[in-house]
């Protein structure tokens, strides 16, 4: 216990216990044994104590508050390296593939997040759902064409061989 729990404790009459109930820490167990829990949901809270913005279970954190509301919403099915099926909502127009990942903005708070597409359940139907770079069948840009558009993308300037570039690969 840390001097900081052990002044809150102090001042407030309880010490911090992870809930028995939906197994948040920072659940506060006062003198007569009763549990006073953070979390709205669950049988144990305690308004006095305020809401938590996340939940903890089993050493993963759960995000339950947010406003963020996607645009066009793609659902991808995950499968985490502990072989936990989990369900995302994620923008599709904010979702862009890094190699063998992707990153994307999920609900229901908006925070992004990495992805590999070897651990998605539903990859085909997600790649159908994000933009593409390139159409279907073409060729992709050889390294000297992707530096070209790189520089040029990220120093927002132009050239001849820039527009060339960009004529056959309009979407990149």
């Amino acid at each position: 216990m840390g001097l900081l729990d052990l002044l809150i404790s102090l001042f407030t009459g309880g010490s911090k216990v992870q809930c028995p109930s939906c197994g948040v820490r920072g659940a506060r167990k006062s003198a007569d044994g009763t549990i006073h829990c953070p979390n709205a949901s669950c049988p144990y809270f305690d308004s006095r104590l305020g809401a938590r913005s996340t939940l903890q279970r089993g050493g993963t954190t759960v995000p339950t508050r947010g406003d963020f509301r996607p645009t066009r919403p793609i659902s991808i099915r995950y499968r985490n390296f502990q072989g936990q099926e989990r369900t995302f909502t994620a923008d599709a127009d904010a979702t862009v593939r890094k190699r063998n990942h992707l990153v994307a903005r999920v609900t229901p708070t908006g925070r992004k997040i990495v992805l590999s597409r070897d651990r998605i359940q539903n990859v085909s139907e997600v790649d159908n759902a994000l933009p593409h770079r390139v159409d279907l069948g073409q060729p992709w840009p050889n390294p000297r064409e992707r530096q070209v558009l790189s520089y040029h993308k990220k120093h927002g300037t132009s050239s001849p061989l820039y527009e060339r570039i960009r004529a056959k690969y309009p979407n990149w």
